[in-house]
C-alpha cells in the first residue's frame, strides 16, 4: 500500500506501519509531499514522524481508534457492502431534522440512533441533519472541536458505524446531512502545524489564527479541506453538508474558498448522478453566499436564516437581550419582513453590532428553499445558560404557533430533535477534554461569561460534569404520552400538509418553496391582538400569539377550507373572518 503526507518543511520522514518502519522519499512531482510503501491493509495502525520526532498520525486518517493522540488505521472503503440503493434526495421541498449523535439516545452511538430513525420517516422530515461526528478527545462533546477533517468519532462506532447509520436512513427514504468545522480545529489533539503551515496569523478568528486559506502553502490546505468535504459526500454517501460559520473562513483569493467548494461537489454530484448540496452558515446577511458561482456569488445552495429564528423567538419569548434587541421592537413585523424578504438586517442598522448590517436579497429571483426556517437550533439552545429550551417556557398552544409558522414556511424548515413533541429536557454545553487544564479552562470560562449577564457561577452547568451531558440526552418516554403525543401528532399534520398541499400533491408550502421567490408571501398581523397571517398561494397560516383573547383575523378568502387547527374553531364563513382562540394556530386553504 502507498502512503503519503504533506510535511513541506520537513527535512526527512518515516512511515510506521504495523510493526514495520520505513524511510520516506520526497515525492518528485508535488512539493512538499512524502511517500512510502509498505504492507497493509483494512485496519493496519500506522503513523508518521518527522525529523525524528513523535509518531502522528496522518492528517487524513480515515480512522482513530485510539483518538486523536494515537495512530491512524487505514480504511478500505470498498469493503463495506451497502445494503439500499440510494439516488439522492434534493434540497428544494425538504424538512431537516438536526440532531447530535451523542444526545439523541443515551448510548450515544450510531447504532442507537439508527433504531429511532423509523420515528423520523413516520414524522415526516426528508433529511436528518448530523451534528459534527469528526473525531474529536474525549467521549462526549458538540463536535465543534474536531481535530481530524477526515475521521469519525470512535466511540460513536467508527467509519462502518456511520455507513450503517446511513444505509439504515436510505432504508426509511431519509436524505442524510454532515456538519462539517472548517473555520477551527479543536485545541486539544491537534497536531496539524506539526505537518505544515496549516494555519496563519494573517488572520484572527474568535478560536485564534485563521485556517490558511489564502497564505504561503494555502493551495495545499484549501486541497486539504476541500478533499475531506468530498470524502464525506462520495464514500459515505451523504447528501449534503452543512458548513459552519463561513463567515469565519477568511479568504482574500480571487477565487473563494467557497465558490471552489461548491464547484466542487457540484462536479461530484454529476458525476455520482445524485443531488449534492450545501448550506452554510453566515452571520454575514450576503446574498453572495448562495448567489451562483456565474453572477458572482459563492454557489452554496442553502444557508441558515438566524433572522427568522430572531423575530420568531421575540415573538413568542418577549426576550429583548443582546442580539434579540432589534428585533424585540417589533416583532411582528420583523417577521414578516424575514418571511417576505429573508433577512431583517439587510443594511439596516444593528446596535447589537453597533453598526449597519447585511445587503438585501432579490425577493424574487432568490429561491426560497435557499433560506432555512427554524424555530430552535443546537447554537440558539445550547449557547443560552442552562440550555433551556422554548418548552421550558411557552405552552403547548405557542409551541404548536411556531410549529406552524416554520412548517408551512415558504422557506426549507428544520426542527432539532425532540422539538416535534416539545421536548423537556435541556440540552446544554459539555465537554470531555481530557486534558485537565483545558477542561478547567472551559469551566471556568462558560461560567465568568453568563456571571457577566447577571448569572450566579454555581448555577451554571459544570461542561465537564458527565451529569450535564446525561440531561442533555432526550428522553424517548415523552412521546408517548400527553401532552407530548398531541404537539407531536401536530408536527406530523403540518408536515404532512407541507409534503402534500391543499389540492394535492406538488401545491403545497414545500412544493412551492423548490423554486419560487422568497417574495412570494404576503404578510398581515395585528401587533396589540397579536395574530399574524402568512398567505402563499393558496394556503393561509394563521396564529394567535395573545395569551387570553381569541383573535378575530379577516381573511381574504371567505369560506376558506379549514386544514389544520390546534384548537377547535369554525372556519370563515360569508365574511371571510376567522376566530382563533387564544395561543392557538390554524392553516386553510383558500377556495376561489
Amino acid at each position: 500500500m502507498r502512503f503519503e503526507v504533506w510535511a513541506p518543511g520537513a527535512a526527512e520522514a518515516s512511515l510506521r506501519a504495523g510493526d514495520l518502519v520505513s524511510a520516506m522519499e520526497r515525492d518528485p512531482d508535488r512539493d512538499g509531499w512524502w511517500r512510502a510503501e509498505a504492507p497493509a491493509a483494512d485496519g493496519t495502525r500506522y503513523g508518521f514522524s518527522l525529523d525524528g520526532g513523535p509518531v502522528r498520525a496522518d492528517p487524513r486518517a480515515r480512522r482513530l481508534p485510539d483518538g486523536p493522540d494515537g495512530l491512524a488505521a487505514v480504511v478500505d472503503h470498498g469493503l463495506f457492502e451497502w445494503r439500499h440503493p440510494w439516488y439522492g434526495r434534493a434540497l428544494p421541498g425538504a424538512v431537516l431534522y438536526e440532531l447530535h449523535i451523542g444526545t439523541f439516545t443515551r448510548e450515544g452511538t450510531f447504532g442507537a440512533a439508527a433504531q429511532r430513525l423509523g420515528h423520523l420517516a413516520a414524522l415526516g422530515v426528508t433529511h436528518v441533519e448530523l451534528m459534527p461526528v469528526c473525531s474529536f478527545p474525549g467521549r462526549h462533546g458538540w463536535g465543534y472541536d474536531g481535530v481530524a477533517l477526515w475521521s469519525v468519532h470512535e466511540p460513536y462506532g467508527g467509519p462502518d458505524g456511520l455507513k450503517r447509520f446511513v444505509d439504515t436512513a436510505h432504508a426509511h427514504g431519509l436524505g442524510v446531512v454532515l456538519d462539517v468545522v472548517h473555520n477551527h480545529l479543536g485545541p486539544s489533539g491537534n497536531h496539524l502545524l506539526e505537518f505544515g503551515p496549516y494555519f496563519t496569523e494573517t488572520h484572527h478568528t474568535p478560536w485564534g489564527s485563521a485556517v490558511n486559506l489564502d497564505a504561503p502553502g494555502s493551495d495545499e490546505v484549501r486541497a486539504h479541506f476541500l478533499g475531506s468535504a468530498l470524502a464525506w459526500l462520495r464514500d459515505y454517501r451523504l447528501d449534503g453538508l452543512r458548513l459552519d460559520a463561513v463567515h469565519a473562513l477568511h479568504d482574500t483569493r480571487a477565487q473563494h474558498f467557497l465558490a471552489e467548494l461548491s464547484a466542487a461537489v457540484d462536479t461530484l454530484a454529476e458525476h455520482t448522478g445524485r443531488p449534492l448540496f450545501l448550506i452554510g452558515e453566515s452571520d454575514l446577511n450576503d446574498p453572495r453566499t448562495t448567489a451562483p458561482r456565474a453572477a458572482g456569488g459563492h454557489g452554496l445552495h442553502a444557508q441558515w436564516n438566524d433572522d427568522f429564528h430572531h423575530a420568531l423567538h421575540t415573538a413568542l419569548t418577549g426576550e429583548s437581550q443582546g442580539y434579540y434587541a432589534d428585533f424585540a421592537r417589533d416583532p411582528f413585523a420583523a417577521l414578516a419582513k424575514t418571511l417576505t424578504g429573508g433577512f431583517f438586517h439587510d443594511g439596516s442598522y444593528s446596535s447589537f453590532r453597533g453598526r449597519a448590517h447585511g445587503r438585501p436579497l432579490d425577493p424574487h429571483t432568490t429561491p426560497a428553499h435557499r433560506l432555512l426556517a427554524y424555530a430552535q437550533t443546537h447554537d440558539q439552545i445550547g449557547n443560552r445558560a442552562l440550555g433551556d429550551r422554548l418548552s421550558a417556557a411557552l405552552s403547548p398552544g405557542l409551541l404548536a404557533c411556531a410549529a406552524a409558522l416554520v412548517l408551512t414556511s415558504p422557506c426549507t424548515p428544520m426542527l432539532f430533535m425532540g422539538e416535534e413533541w416539545g421536548a423537556r429536557t435541556p440540552w446544554q454545553y459539555f465537554t470531555d477534554h481530557p486534558d485537565p487544564e483545558l477542561a478547567e479552562a472551559v469551566r471556568r470560562g462558560r461560567r465568568r461569561e453568563f456571571a457577566a449577564h447577571g448569572w450566579a457561577e454555581e448555577d451554571i452547568p459544570d461542561p465537564q460534569d458527565p451529569a450535564t451531558r446525561e440531561r442533555s440526552c432526550l428522553d424517548w418516554t415523552e412521546p408517548e404520552r400527553a401532552p407530548y403525543s398531541r404537539l407531536l401528532d401536530w408536527h406530523r399534520r403540518l408536515i404532512a400538509l407541507r409534503r402534500r398541499g391543499p389540492g394535492g400533491a406538488g401545491t403545497g408550502a414545500g412544493a412551492a418553496s423548490g423554486g419560487a421567490g422568497i417574495g412570494g408571501a404576503e404578510v398581515r398581523y395585528d401587533r396589540e391582538r397579536r395574530w399574524l397571517c402568512v398567505a402563499r398561494g393558496g394556503l393561509r397560516t394563521v396564529v394567535n400569539l395573545h395569551a387570553a383573547d381569541a383573535a378575530e383575523v379577516p381573511l381574504d378568502a371567505p369560506y376558506a377550507r379549514l386544514l389544520a387547527a390546534w384548537d377547535d374553531c369554525e372556519p370563515p364563513g360569508a365574511d371571510g373572518v376567522l376566530r382563533l382562540p387564544p395561543e392557538s394556530a390554524a392553516v386553510l386553504a383558500a377556495e376561489r
